[in-house]
């Protein structure tokens, strides 16, 4: 079925050029553009597209404070395009909190023989799969007395994630006590993103929250999030002089860093000291990272269907014997603090 999309960017050459990429793919009919939010509402009302290409930058209202209403009144697939600045990357992780299902990077556009992960046209497809659901004012949680919890000595946590986990991670590590187990992240996205995302969730958190540096000890109350871009994260050492590697290296399921590169290396050295979870992305990027990991005694977990934006990452990781139990992602946390648990 060919998938429906509205190109929204007050630049007419820019609309120019996303429309020729889209429709260089056979899948996909650009049926409008708009230059503004206001042509937007009426194009989306007119032709009822099945995804939405929004610029984060617009005149009058800007394309975050578009989407944001968007969600609330008429839930549809948004791929938003950004360029990938300090100011681009903190839009662009609002955006992926208001609800977008993936953000692009302009420059890519630009680029000839871009090999660096998914195009704009796969994300449009995927996200023509998705049905997000209407966003509502948020409320304020109720808040329960944490019960004591102690983590095993030695215990650690290797967590995977790619399209959809902005929100979450978020979800699952507002979980998180203060003394959670170490926690090591791959979660895909650029260079520019991780500082910004990795301060967001120690600022929402209740454990330290850092983008991992060389040698960084892993210690309780710990979480280290792989920085993008450039190199791979492992897991070294032992006992209690493990720590977070970063290595140059080729990508890895077209991913730098790779949560396969995490997974193995977890694995290797932690073995049944340690559990994983898999969640929402595009790709297969994990699935065999998290096989070796149950085969050595680890307890693995893989975010449902029903609660992952896109099933692929953690339905492969199952598919081939890796995730010993699927949950909703509302329990996941519990349960790898429970396997963590003295």
């Amino acid at each position: 079925m060919t998938v429906r999309a509205l190109v929204v960017d007050d630049s007419y050459s820019m609309q120019a050029i996303i429309r020729r990429k889209l429709q260089a793919d056979p899948g996909i009919e650009v049926v409008g553009t708009a230059a503004s939010a206001d042509e937007a509402r009426a194009q989306i009302k007119a032709l009822d597209p099945d995804v939405v290409t929004l610029d984060i930058e617009m005149p009058g209202m800007s394309g975050l404070d578009f989407l944001e209403r968007l969600m609330r009144l008429r839930p549809t697939p948004v791929v938003m395009l950004s360029t990938l600045t300090a100011q681009g990357a903190e839009a662009s992780l609002t955006a992926l909190e208001r609800g977008a299902f993936d953000c692009f990077d302009k420059n890519r556009l630009m680029a000839h023989n871009d090999h660096s992960g998914f195009d704009l046209a796969d994300l449009v497809r995927a996200a023509s799969q998705t049905r997000p659901a209407a966003r509502v004012a948020p409320v304020a949680p109720v808040v329960h007395e944490r019960p004591t919890y102690t983590p095993r000595p030695g215990s650690m946590i290797a967590i995977g994630a790619s399209t959809g986990g902005v929100e979450a991670l978020i979800e699952l590590l507002s979980a998180f006590p203060a003394n959670c187990p170490p926690t090591m992240i791959v979660q895909h996205m650029p260079a520019t993103f991780t500082p910004s995302f990795a301060a967001r969730l120690n600022r929402l958190c209740a454990p330290s929250v850092e983008e991992a540096r060389p040698g960084a000890v892993l210690s309780v109350g710990k979480i280290y999030l792989a920085p993008g871009g450039e190199r791979h994260m492992e897991l070294a050492g032992i006992g209690d002089r493990r720590h977070c590697r970063l290595l140059e290296g080729d990508k890895v399921n077209g991913h730098r860093p790779s949560v396969d590169r995490l997974f193995h290396s977890v694995a290797k050295l932690a073995g049944r000291d340690a559990t994983a979870a898999i969640l929402t992305g595009m790709g297969s990027d994990g699935a065999e990272g998290m096989k070796a990991m149950r085969a050595a005694g680890a307890m693995t977990f893989g975010q449902d269907k029903a609660t992952s934006v896109v099933y692929g990452m953690p339905a492969i990781a199952w598919q081939i014997g890796g995730v010993a139990e699927q949950l909703p992602l509302r329990r996941i946390a519990g349960r790898l603090l429970a396997e963590c648990a003295l």
